[in-house]
């Protein structure tokens, strides 16, 4: 897919992973519809890089426990700029909690951020693309889907949905749409990580380094503008930490 002109909607886009795939979108003069819950600020700031480098980006609020606020940001997304061609779910939450200490909410908002949001972005998006004729959709997983972490037992089941979930949409939305999903390993850790839990993640890869943001977005534009081949897959971008 060519990117020039075409319309990308960023979930989690004003912090973070989900920030640095806008900005380097935006950098393929693609246009950013930023999507934010709570983070106002940082999705201003990089709609205002964005519109500063000359590019056009619009912030968008959505709750996304709530499927309505859902259809109607892609709706105003399609009606502020005409169409939408490339979703990003990139918005996840991620904590840690044992066992024991689990509650029915920590299960509902792992499974509703983390799955639920991703499929019905997708299957709004994923009809309007349709409809257009091409369009691309990328789910920001985690390799956690594959070797469950410890204490993060919810996220970890979201996370191996959403891997499920990327198979059963490229099947669903082909042949127009392709569908893959990037599973992270230690891409900026948490920031309630100790310099020592940090030490640790980066000596468990292959490759004894941690991700960037950066290695994230180019594998989100190769997946959209590198390959239309590619649907239904996932990328593992963990430094070789699966297999360490």
């Amino acid at each position: 897919m060519n990117l020039h002109g075409k319309v990308a909607l960023v979930t989690g886009a004003g912090r973070r992973v989900g920030q640095a795939i806008a900005l380097a979108l935006a950098e393929r003069h693609t246009a950013l519809a930023i999507h934010y819950r709570s983070s106002q600020s940082g999705a201003q700031e990089t709609a205002a890089r964005i519109i500063q480098q000359g590019g056009r980006a619009q912030i968008f609020k959505a709750e996304l426990e709530s499927v309505a606020e859902m259809e109607t940001m892609v709706s105003r997304i399609v009606e502020a700029f005409g169409r939408i061609d490339i979703l990003v779910n990139s918005a996840s939450v991620f904590y840690r909690k044992p066992l024991e200490e689990l509650t029915e909410r920590d299960w509902d908002l792992n499974l509703a951020t983390n799955l639920k949001a991703p499929f019905f972005l997708s299957k709004f998006a994923g009809l309007a693309m349709r409809r257009q004729g091409a369009g691309k959709i990328i789910n920001i997983g985690d390799w956690a889907g594959i070797r469950p972490y410890n204490h993060y037992l919810p996220y970890t089941v979201s996370k191996a949905g959403l891997i499920g979930l990327t198979r059963a949409l490229a099947k669903a939305l082909a042949p127009q749409v392709q569908v893959n999903c990037i599973a992270l390993g230690p891409v900026m850790p948490p920031e309630d990580y100790s310099p020592e839990e940090i030490e640790h993640l980066r000596k468990a890869t292959l490759t004894k380094t941690l991700g960037s943001p950066g290695d994230v977005a180019r594998a989100v534009l190769f997946l959209c503008e590198g390959t239309d081949f590619a649907t239904g897959s996932t990328l593992l971008l963990d430094g070789g930490r699966l297999l360490n």
